[in-house]
This record gives C-alpha cells, sequence and structure tokens, in this order.
C-alpha cells in the first residue's frame, strides 16, 4: 500500500510539473545590456560580463534579444557556446555601433533567414530618423525554426529613441508596418527597449498588431513594474520601458523581470525581462 501511495504521489507531482512546463515552451528574453563605456567605473562592461553572462546561463534564456551592446561585447556573450547569434551594427549595418542582436541555442533552433532595417524614413540604409538627433537606431530580425517542433516563427529586436518624441512615435508605425511586410502571417516575438512607458502611442499601436507578454501571462507577473534601474542598487523600478511583444499564435505562460544582482550591483543599468511562452 504504502508503496502504491509513494507510486501515485509521484504520478501526481510528475502531472503537475508536466502541465507547468510544457515540454515545447522555451525562455524569451529582452535585454538592453549598457554599452561599454569606460566612464561607468565599477560598472563598466569588463565589470559586469561574467555576471551577465551567469544570469543567462542560470535562467536558461533559450532566445533573447539585446540592445546597446558593441560587437566586442556580443563576442563576450557568444562565449556561452551554446549560443549563437546575429545582429549588425547601426552605423554601418556591419559591425560599427550598438546592435540590436538576437541570440539563440543552436541546439533548439535553426536560423533560416534575417535581416535589419533603421527606424527612419529610409529603413533600408543607415540614418538617423525624424526628430532624432543622437543615434542611428536599427531593427534586427530573423526568422526560425524550433528543432523540436519544426513550426516557425519571426523574432525581431529594436531599441527606440531617448530622446526624439516623433521618431518613438513613428517608429511604433514602422515595427507594425515591417512585421506585416516581412512576417505576414506567420508568428512573431518581438522584443526591446522602447524607451517608451505602456501608456505611449507607440506603445498602443504595436499593440494593434501583437499581445504584451505582462498583460496576457498565465501567471501573475513576477518581480518589478520598471525596468530601468541606472545602475542604482535603490532605484525605484516603476517605469517600464523594456517588453515582450507576442502574436496571437503564442501563449505566454509566465513573464517576469529579473533583479539579480551581485553585491548590490546591477549586471546591467537594464533589468532583464523575461517570458515563457509555447507556439499553438
Amino acid at each position: 500500500m504504502r508503496v502504491l501511495f509513494i507510486l501515485l504521489v509521484s504520478s501526481v507531482l510528475m502531472a503537475q510539473a508536466s502541465m507547468a512546463q510544457p515540454v515545447n515552451s522555451f525562455n524569451v528574453a529582452s535585454y538592453n545590456l549598457r554599452y561599454n563605456n569606460k566612464g561607468d567605473g565599477i560598472n563598466a562592461w569588463p565589470n559586469r560580463k561574467e555576471n551577465v553572462k551567469a544570469l543567462i546561463q542560470f535562467h536558461e534564456f533559450d532566445i533573447f534579444g539585446t540592445q546597446e551592446a558593441l560587437r566586442d561585447q556580443l563576442n563576450d556573450v557568444a562565449e556561452l557556446k551554446d549560443f549563437a547569434f546575429f545582429g549588425a551594427g547601426r552605423d554601418d549595418g556591419k559591425e560599427a555601433g550598438e546592435h540590436s542582436a538576437i541570440f539563440y541555442r543552436k541546439d533548439r533552433f535553426k536560423m533560416l533567414q534575417s535581416g535589419n532595417f533603421w527606424l527612419s524614413e529610409t529603413p533600408d540604409k543607415p540614418g538617423k530618423g525624424w526628430d532624432a538627433t543622437c543615434c542611428n537606431r536599427i531593427c534586427s530580425w530573423a526568422k526560425f525554426s524550433d528543432l523540436k517542433t519544426k513550426k516557425e516563427f519571426y523574432f525581431f529586436s529594436v531599441h527606440f529613441d531617448h530622446q526624439g518624441v516623433e521618431a518613438r512615435r513613428q517608429s511604433g508605425k514602422l515595427m507594425v508596418e515591417k512585421i506585416k511586410e516581412i512576417a505576414k502571417n506567420t508568428p512573431v516575438i518581438l522584443v526591446g527597449d522602447l524607451n517608451s512607458t505602456p501608456d505611449t502611442e507607440q506603445v498602443k499601436t504595436i499593440e494593434t498588431l501583437l499581445s504584451d507578454s505582462r498583460s496576457v501571462s498565465a501567471l501573475p507577473p513576477y518581480g518589478p513594474e520598471g525596468t530601468f534601474n541606472a545602475f542604482k542598487f535603490d532605484a525605484p523600478m516603476n517605469q517600464r520601458i523594456d517588453y515582450i511583444f507576442v502574436s496571437k499564435q503564442f501563449n505566454v505562460l509566465k513573464y517576469g523581470v529579473l533583479t539579480d544582482a551581485k553585491e548590490q550591483r546591477y549586471p546591467s543599468d537594464h533589468q532583464p525581462v523575461v517570458a515563457k511562452v509555447v507556439l499553438k
């Protein structure tokens, strides 16, 4: 009788675990890594790159978009041998300047297509858009096949301008146009630092096509609302500017903003945003 009881309990626990972690689910993330700026002192990239890599490994990211990272930083993250990445520098479409790169597990996903476009009136070539005065802004995208399920989806990683109000507004419209043009009816994940809170027009525009994963998560959102910490451990964390959006073909099982820190120092000035999703 005792053996039967133990077997029954084990079966129930295994069934619950199976329900909580569907075999075909995977972990998506968006992570602004903060560019390698020597002026950051103790928070400069060489002092935190191992913490970034450890976070990615511990939380078992499967596919994620990065923002701000320079090519050397991407190469550092790529020391995680399970991953490959795609991305282009925003200044020349090759390696110059910050990237909005995409990392993916090589044993889970195969990249089928890829490309880049700029957030401007001329998206096919490097340049500033609308009222942006600081920087070129780039979106990198790729089409993937899930090697486990053979299902295909597109993944977009983007970084909106931090100064130009019109640039952010128009970038929201451009993202919808380009996603429709590139992905058509194929499932889509869009991640990025939009430098925009959820109430803004550009976020609402994106939500006409995709769902904010925080809003459709089966489990209540985990962690703080905000995603920017400015390297301050006591930051209020009440402004959300980093996102994971998904098309209707995805179920979002859970969503969270991670607050991992070592010796009261965050690995970046943004918190990573993570969602566990399953493609229906």
